[in-house]
């Protein structure tokens, strides 16, 4: 062997040594992180704890979820240990000691400096997807549109600061307080304002997922620049397992929620929204009394990101739900923005709540040039999460709300959750007959590889598996087993190819072993 070859190879052992060789994940490979929102609100202001039956029961801070647990593993990376997500820790992508306008990057620059990045002896980083991204919300931040000012001391943005460093748009570059988006791998299938490419990002600062140009502003000559915070572990997050149960509610798996599969089938208001759940737990819906309107993050996690109404002829869901269809605003069919239990708080009042919009992100648009009229747009794409007054009269806002002129509703649709786990008090980690289900993974061997490598496993009962191979950007490179298995050791070999037979690059990639509701992910290198 060559010493430049031996050289990559210890290179590459150096890096395997440093990482963990599997991530074993017990049932829920995409736990929801909470809101962290703890205040209680009704239409305006902050209130004491409501109690079951009355007005305003029901909303977020009821419901502590995963609580926000983080590691600074001091090396610039912080470790979510509910997501199993490991992050950049700071937005000083230049590592000059501000945060400003030079650490922005398009889209395709975000995309591709991904390839490239290394932080804390890690090359597989990834730009995030809207889903990862969305993991880091924390509705304890205060919307601060309006403000026109320019000192930020006072601002509180929807992330946990004491770990994560950002900061606001760059006024000194001509930039508003707001514009801090961050960038996602997430592309929509549509196309937003007058037929532009779209992403959507996050912005920690005004609390909301919006669809941004992937090319320039109006005006500009350069693409959109945004922030940018690369991930890297769990590739499965993100991934749904929905099952139908055939009684009009579908589980989640991959989450641990059950939800109603149906909808509310009519608009509320925030307040009745919250009632509507009260109602339903009063007459045992679907066999259960422990519905709750979810909270933003929650909802969030069934938003299907490859489904656009335009596109699918559906709303941004999987078609295992059903969603009402409505006449929007324009007088076309469209699907509704479906109310969360989280406040979005801005810094005057609790007086608005959070929506996911599931149909067009629709908004009254203004010309950029006099008359400046206005017309109807997908301003911000399916799968956005904006807010809505909670209570009042839609009539009220006849051009709508913020710089995109967001329509509003107020009378936002609902769809129920409760949690899996407390079904039947067994342990998610089960299958079909009750019988604990588990998946003794290997490491495969050879590792590092070339040009094949075997994949070994057991089951404890008989499963319906899979085995699919993921890159390190999270995209699926192939499928090598599909199919239902006995109980007892089992292999499979990989010949380092994709879906196409075609040689994969030098890199890591993850084998990632579903059996039932058991999924657990194997790290792998591949050397040429």
């Amino acid at each position: 062997m060559s010493s430049k070859i031996t050289q990559k190879y210890r290179s590459y052992l150096v890096l395997i040594a440093a990482l963990p060789f599997t991530l074993s994940i017990n049932a829920e490979t995409y736990r929801i992180v909470d809101t962290g929102q703890v205040i209680f609100y009704d239409n305006q202001t902050e209130i004491t704890a409501p109690v079951s039956g009355e007005s305003f029961y029901g909303q977020d801070a009821h419901f502590p979820g995963n609580q926000p647990d983080y590691t600074d593993n001091g090396d610039g990376t912080i470790t979510d240990n509910v997501t199993g997500l490991m992050w950049q820790q700071s937005a000083d992508l230049n590592d000059d000691g501000e945060i400003n306008i030079d650490d922005k990057l398009s889209h395709n620059e975000a995309l591709v400096g991904a390839n490239t990045y290394s932080l804390a002896g890690y090359d597989d980083w990834r730009l995030p997807t809207i889903k990862e991204s969305y993991s880091l919300f924390m509705f304890t931040g205060e919307d601060p549109s309006g403000y026109d000012g320019t000192d930020t001391d006072d601002l509180i943005p929807f992330i946990n600061t004491d770990y994560f460093d950002i900061d606001y748009g760059d006024t000194d570059a001509g930039e508003r307080i707001i514009d801090a988006q961050f960038v996602s791998s997430t592309v929509y299938v549509s196309t937003t304002m007058n037929g532009d490419s779209t992403m959507f990002g996050v912005n920690f600062v005004d609390g909301r997922i919006k669809g941004y140009p992937m090319g320039p502003m109006p005006g500009q000559v350069e693409d959109k620049q945004f922030y940018v915070l690369y991930v890297r572990d769990n590739i499965a997050y993100g991934q749904n397992e929905f099952v139908d149960n055939d009684d009009n509610t579908v589980s989640d798996n991959a989450t641990g929620l059950m939800w109603q599969q149906g909808d509310s089938e009519i608009g509320l208001d925030w307040e009745s929204a919250l009632e509507y759940a009260q109602i339903k737990n009063s007459e045992n819906y679907l066999g259960y009394n422990d519905w709750r309107v979810p909270d933003s993050k929650e909802l969030h996690s069934i938003v299907d990101y490859t489904r656009a109404p335009a596109v699918s002829s559906s709303a941004a869901i999987d078609p295992i739900f059903d969603c009402s269809t409505i006449i929007d605003e324009g007088g076309e069919d469209n699907y509704p923005f479906y109310w969360s239990s989280t406040t979005h708080a801005n810094m005057q009042n609790g007086a608005w709540g959070a929506y996911l919009c599931f149909g067009e992100a629709l908004g009254w648009m203004p010309d950029p040039f006099p008359p400046f009229n206005v017309t109807l747009l997908d301003v911000h794409g399916a799968g956005a999460q904006r807010s809505d007054p909670k209570s009042g009269n839609a009539d009220d806002y006849p051009e709508g709300h913020g710089p995109q002129g967001d329509v509003v509703r107020i009378d936002n649709y609902i769809k129920l959750v409760r949690d899996i786990s407390t079904a039947t008090g067994l342990d998610n980690n089960q299958s079909s007959d009750g019988t604990p289900q588990t998946i003794s993974l290997n490491q495969n061997y050879p590792n590092p590889f070339n040009p094949s490598t075997t994949i070994t496993y057991s089951l404890s009962n008989k499963s319906y598996i899979s085995i699919d191979i993921y890159d390190a950007r999270g995209c699926k490179v192939t499928n090598l087993v599909q199919a239902r298995q006995a109980a007892g050791i089992h292999d499979v070999i990989w010949s380092g190819t994709n879906s196409a037979n075609s040689p994969v690059s030098t890199g890591v990639y993850f084998a990632v072993v579903k059996a039932d509701n058991h999924t657990s992910v194997l790290k792998m290198t591949f050397l040429r």
